[in-house]
């Protein structure tokens, strides 16, 4: 299961999680402290299962971009949504 959460082709919002992970480890684990990180990984997941939604809904294979592809879709609507 860690590996799949931790490859980068699965799992979009990698950055996201870690940088909330690390909030709650330096703010001794206050998730009021954390609120603004872990707005960013909900939008990120969120925006990520839209893309992945629309991919299935019009025969998109694999449902979920590459890595380099989220990297190219990113950078055509000039940077992360989120």
């Amino acid at each position: 299961m860690e590996k799949k959460v931790r490859n980068q082709d699965i799992n979009p919002c990698i950055e996201q999680s870690d940088a909330s992970r690390k909030c709650l480890d330096v703010n001794n684990y206050d998730k009021s402290k954390c609120s603004a990180h872990f707005k960013t990984y909900k939008d990120c997941r969120k925006y990520w299962h839209n893309v992945m939604v629309d991919r299935r809904r019009n025969g998109v294979k694999p449902e979920m971009p590459s890595a380099a592809e989220r990297l190219e879709m990113l950078a055509a609507i000039g940077g992360k949504p989120y």
